[in-house]
């Protein structure tokens, strides 16, 4: 059996304050992730099922009333962003600005080059996946190849189309078709 979280009067106080002055379901919660616990000595994963959230989330609402009593009041951080970047955005639009300048001159680019640039830019090796995400954060797209060469002879294949059709569908005559000729 897991073990029940001890808490102190005063974290039960503020529990208690903030169940009482709820504005919101998630200071609701917040209270009751200290006041299940504490009061009728249920384990957090239970807690965790009575609140409809995951343990980690209770334990996380514990260590902020735990906080708050303590007087360690900290700006919340967001969940999402771009922990393990290589270089900013700013530091990335300088670093394509001159891929940039190619493109608009009608240069046609290519991964590989941008990929080992970047690769010596930061000093350590990246997977190609970052230079496409990067690329495309940056508003850069791949350009779909024609749906025909340039250098086609629409003509000759049109009468191709034309002669494999006949060839195909043509009913074989029984004078041409003997093999005993």
């Amino acid at each position: 059996m897991s073990r029940t979280a001890s808490f102190d009067g005063e974290v039960v106080e503020k529990s208690r304050e903030l169940v009482e002055s709820a504005e919101t379901v998630r200071d609701l919660r917040k209270g009751l992730s200290v006041l299940l616990p504490a009061v009728c000595g249920v384990p957090n994963r239970v807690a965790a099922e009575v609140l409809g959230a995951g343990v980690a989330t209770v334990c996380r609402m514990q260590k902020e009333i735990r906080d708050q009593v303590a007087g360690r009041e900290r700006e919340k951080k967001g969940w999402g962003g771009r922990r393990r970047e290589t270089m900013s955005r700013e530091e990335e639009a300088a670093f394509l600005a001159p891929w940039e300048e190619q493109a608009a001159s009608g240069g046609v680019l290519v991964v590989p080059p941008i990929h080992a640039a970047l690769e010596e830019r930061v000093g350590h090796p990246v997977a190609a996946s970052t230079v496409y995400r990067m690329l495309a954060r940056h508003g850069w797209r791949k350009v779909a190849p024609d749906t025909c060469h340039p250098k086609r002879d629409a003509l000759a294949q049109d009468e191709f189309k034309k002669g494999a059709l006949r060839k195909v569908w043509r009913k074989p005559s029984l004078a041409t078709t003997s093999p005993c000729q």
